[in-house]
């Protein structure tokens, strides 16, 4: 990738070199959120962001809730990389999330950056339903983890979560580094989830940015949840 200069850039229109450039940075982009009338949602403005601190969530210190740990044994789904990929990031963009932050141009980008093999998504299927997910970015031995969806009308409940177990299995096993999160919430505090300072946070992603790690051709792994 060529360096980019930021002066002669839109930050309003992310393509594929822009979001390497900047999630080499610690940065990352949101469209603005969405309101009750938002007839033009491809035009929303996008926003950039270097959260301090920052959430992360250590893949040594993974942890499963017992009650997952049984849904995972269940193998209740199919779990995939890579084979709908676009249909994940659109189902985590529907309109019927509210606050979306992923509009049309952002999508375009990340499409982009999945057939150059630096976005992946982690499927749940039922049969030909896709009923949960989640996508992240890839840079070297770093994983940006974006956003996750379920559709638990489809019997999705709880599928984001097992992709969730299945992603940080499949990272261990290739040797990734980081899983970044953005932010902490409840939700992933449960995960094991914290926050570290951004100035460590940098350093961790400078380390782990330049690991020779690849993708690989996904496997469901068959180890204990942590």
């Amino acid at each position: 990738m060529h360096e980019l200069d930021p002066q002669n850039v839109d930050p309003d229109r992310p393509h594929a070199d822009l979001l390497l450039w900047a999630y080499r940075r610690g940065m990352f982009p949101m469209a603005a959120p969405r309101g009750r009338a938002d007839p033009r949602p491809a035009e929303r403005r996008l926003d950039w962001y270097s959260p301090d601190p920052r959430g992360i969530i250590p893949l040594e210190g993974f942890r499963t809730p017992a009650s997952l740990r049984r849904i995972v044994r269940r193998s209740d789904f199919d779990i995939r990389s890579d084979t709908g990929f676009e249909r994940v990031i659109r189902a985590c963009a529907a309109p019927r999330r509210r606050g979306g932050w992923i509009n049309e141009r952002l999508i375009e980008a990340y499409v982009e950056l999945h057939r150059r093999g630096a976005a992946h998504s982690i499927e749940a299927w039922r049969g030909d339903a896709l009923v949960g997910g989640l996508y992240g970015v890839h840079i070297g031995g770093a994983f940006f983890g974006e956003s996750m969806f379920i559709r638990p009308e489809l019997g999705g409940t709880n599928a984001s979560k097992v992709c969730l177990v299945h992603l940080v299995r499949w990272l261990r096993r290739r040797g990734f580094a980081l899983l970044d999160t953005q932010f902490r919430n409840r939700h992933l505090e449960q995960f094991g989830c914290i926050e570290v300072p951004r100035e460590q946070y940098l350093a961790e992603l400078s380390r782990a940015v330049d690991l020779p790690v690849t993708w690989g051709r996904f496997e469901s792994a068959d180890e204990s949840p942590a």
